[in-house]
């Protein structure tokens, strides 16, 4: 599929006829992903209770049924993958030698909606967001909610549970998120209001001035699909969001450079391959991957 070009300013950082390729298919929804230090990429099927690995010679594998219909995932310094998981409202980390250990699962003694995303500051702090997805058909258990609020959430380097801050509570529905290369800035986004709100950080990631970064990104209405959800950053800084048609890019200062066109509705996008510079793009039945001429804003589980 092409580029949808809105700046020539795109062309720097992908081919305008840049080749979307379907690596897998034939799942239910995939979500989640995140590329492996063994050349593979785990992701989440979460309607259909799967946790899925492809590698490019081996194809696809089940790694875990049930997988408690996880979502969002990522890898911290040590190896260790954080995961969201819509079924127990919890975070978990799971260790390379199997061992789970919950993170987080309540605020103030009433359970978490349903963690969806999720990323792992430079210190070892972790920070989640809280919509209520995971608390509807098919995408987690339909139960009632107990917190009146979806709030963003930091679990302090090396706590747990016991620890768990909240940073933020006047979204709708927060989605995906992810820090600007130097932690000085965090983008939320929001999906009900269809936009993407940036914050300055301060010290323990205390969030203040908190504004619009980018609006318009479809109209949040879930049953139509093409919503601001995952998101990230590439190595100059430029964010990548899920929306209508594909992947929109956007500049820094919130110019919108153009969408990476995508045939199925996108859920999650994130990078891989050993040089970083390929986007996988989770969306609906399929993962697909596109060659960027850019790589990845390098976290610490990619350095």
């Amino acid at each position: 599929m092409p580029v949808a070009v809105r700046s020539e300013k795109v062309r720097e950082l992908v081919d305008e006829h840049a080749e979307v390729e379907q690596v897998a298919t034939g799942f239910t929804f995939t979500e989640g992903p995140i590329w492996m230090a063994d050349g593979s990429l785990h992701f989440s099927d979460m309607p259909g209770d799967k946790r899925r690995r492809w590698h490019p010679q081996e194809g696809v594998s089940v790694l875990l049924d049930p997988s408690r219909k996880c979502n969002g995932m990522t890898r911290d310094d040590e190896g260790n993958l954080i995961v969201c998981e819509h079924v127990t409202s919890s975070v978990v980390r799971e260790s390379p030698d199997g061992r789970r250990e919950t993170l987080a699962y309540h605020w103030q003694g009433k359970y978490l909606n349903s963690p969806n995303d999720v990323i792992v500051a430079s210190d070892g702090a972790i920070i989640f967001t809280d919509p209520t997805y995971g608390r509807m058909p098919g995408f987690g258990i339909e139960r009632a909610q107990e917190l009146d609020f979806q709030g963003v959430y930091r679990i302090p380097p090396g706590g747990g549970q016991d620890d768990l801050q909240l940073l933020v509570d006047d979204f709708k529905q927060p989605n995906g998120l992810c820090f600007t290369p130097d932690e000085s800035r965090l983008y939320i986004n929001d999906t009900e209001r269809a936009h993407i709100r940036v914050f300055d950080v301060g010290a323990d990631h205390a969030l203040s001035n908190g504004r619009v970064f980018a609006e318009s990104i479809g109209d949040g209405d879930l049953a139509k699909g093409g919503l601001v959800d995952g998101m990230k950053l590439d190595e100059r800084g430029n964010v990548y969001v899920t929306g209508p048609d594909g992947v929109w890019i956007f500049s820094p200062g919130g110019e919108h450079l153009g969408v990476i066109e995508v045939p199925e509705s996108v859920g999650n996008i994130n990078w891989g391959d050993d040089d970083w510079q390929s986007l996988f793009i989770p969306a609906s039945t399929s993962v697909y991957r596109v060659r960027m001429k850019v790589g990845g804003n390098r976290l610490g589980y990619m350095r």
